[in-house]
């Protein structure tokens, strides 16, 4: 495949699984250090770059044994000026870094997509500051001022979505969208939340949605949730109305511990795979356009085998 592929596949129904935590999955199953959870500097290695190439490989192989899509997010959540700046990149090194961990998913794509398992590249984005804090409010022009270098940057590649991902701040996740439709791209916003439901900057999902769309005349493709447990999604949802025609994926964590403790746990909760791919069932058959599954934080193989065991064929074959 070469050049982006702007007819997205996921929009036109179909089961599409995601890759689960690969940043907990390096750290606690591989001993792998990633200082401020920074992946993409995995790629400034062989041994790092054939890290990550190991741990996206289980998902294209499900993926593919199911006969299913598969959505992969590029490693670059941390990949904006600021992170880069933590970690002693330059603007040049980390825009050739933000292109390397495209390249390295249009590796595997050429490998393992087929016809019944077309395989989609995520250009993720980040929030500018911390994902579970409400100081990092922003406008919405000042965001797309900050976030419009990676963007551009990752708009020039092979990706064919940008998506915001674990974003808190609805004003911050406009000023991307905003950016993405100056150069473009189509995009995708996916928020988290708390255990009560809402974002940490206290909108419900719905407020933070309607306040996207209308920053952006609805540029956006579609909205998710992601980074908190299925619980947590479960009261989100509970605002039931035609709003929720705007999700179109859930990313849950293995644990339904909140995030503070998460901060400060000092072993990895994996949850129950079975039990979250029943849960993901009931959801899917709740709400059947949300047709885009897969874990975060916490979450591996294991989790996306047991999602898509549960779930496919409710979305058509």
């Amino acid at each position: 495949m070469i050049g982006h592929r702007h007819d997205l596949p996921q929009l036109h129904g179909g089961l599409f699984l995601t890759e689960g935590g690969i940043g907990t999955t390096l750290i606690h199953h591989d001993g792998v250090e990633i200082p401020h959870f920074a992946t993409f500097a995995l790629l400034a290695t062989p041994e790092g770059t054939a890290h990550l190439r190991r741990a996206f490989r289980p998902y294209a192989e499900n993926a593919r044994r199911f006969r299913a899509g598969l959505i992969v997010d590029s490693n670059t959540w941390r990949g904006s000026r600021d992170w880069g700046e933590k970690l002693g990149y330059s603007r040049a090194g980390l825009a050739a870094a933000n292109r390397a961990a495209i390249a390295l998913l249009e590796e595997l794509r050429r490998e393992y997509e087929t016809i019944e398992a077309p395989f989609v590249i995520s250009a993720c984005m980040g929030p500018r500051g911390s994902a579970y804090s409400a100081s990092a409010a922003q406008s919405a022009a000042a965001a797309e001022h900050y976030h419009r270098e990676q963007v551009e940057t990752l708009a020039a590649t092979t990706a064919d979505v940008l998506s915001a991902m674990t974003m808190t701040h609805p004003d911050e996740a406009a000023g991307i969208v905003r950016a993405a439709r100056a150069a473009g791209m189509p995009a995708v916003v996916s928020f988290t939340v708390e255990t009560d439901g809402r974002l940490v900057s206290g909108y419900t999902v719905r407020e933070a949605i309607a306040r996207v769309d209308g920053a952006t005349d609805g540029y956006a493709t579609y909205f998710m949730l992601n980074c908190a447990h299925a619980d947590h999604f479960e009261r989100a949802l509970a605002d039931d109305g035609e709003w929720i025609l705007r999700l179109h994926g859930l990313r849950s964590n293995s644990s339904n511990k909140s995030h503070a403790e998460l901060d400060e746990a000092t072993t990895l909760d994996e949850g129950d795979p079975e039990a979250l791919g029943l849960q993901y069932r009931g959801l899917a058959e709740r709400y059947p356009h949300m047709n885009v599954l897969g874990g975060c934080c916490g979450t591996d193989v294991r989790h996306a085998r047991c999602i898509a065991e549960r779930c496919v064929g409710l979305f058509g074959p």
